[in-house]
């Protein structure tokens, strides 16, 4: 099996950086909303133009008042017709990364099997290592807690105990 070329299209940098509202990871202005409008336009979509022409709404609380994030922002949404799309692409994207994988491990098992036992033995001592220096930060962060409570017990006249799990 040959790889196609849309596959090996999407494994090329194009050093863009993103700036614009995205959604799953993609710019809505400079990609979703010229791809769907094209899409209305050759018939394979029949998404409104509102959605088209004001893709970004202002999100509301359940009574109706307008939705403001922790930070004091009204919450913007994107339109449900475009957001529903975005999903079906999305699924539709995955299923095929799904099928390929398939038909490659299907055709070349060997291959494919040598890949994974290499990736996890190049993987072991990065895991390894993690697990260590957690253990070791989960032991000081503990000593941490148990030193301030001791402290804090101390100030008030207790003695603290530590409770282990």
């Amino acid at each position: 099996m040959e790889t196609p070329n849309y596959i090996k299209a999407l494994l090329i940098p194009n050093g863009k950086k993103p700036q614009a509202r995205r959604v799953w990871g993609i710019e809505l202005d400079g990609v979703w909303l010229p791809f769907f409008t094209a899409t209305n336009t050759m018939g394979d979509t029949a998404i409104p133009a509102d959605a088209l022409g004001a893709p970004l709404r202002l999100g509301y609380n359940a009574d109706g008042s307008v939705k403001f994030s922790k930070t004091g922002r009204p919450v913007l949404k994107v339109a449900k017709d475009i957001a529903d799309n975005v999903k079906l692409v999305k699924d539709n994207f995955t299923a095929g990364l799904l099928a390929y994988a398939s038909g490659v491990s299907t055709e070349h098992p060997e291959e494919y099997k040598a890949q994974l036992d290499m990736a996890k033995e190049a993987g072991q001592p990065i895991i390894s290592k993690d697990r260590t220096n957690l253990d070791k930060a989960t032991a000081e962060a503990i000593a941490e807690a148990v030193g301030e409570a001791e402290a804090k017990a101390a100030k008030k006249g207790k003695k603290a105990v530590a409770v282990t799990a």
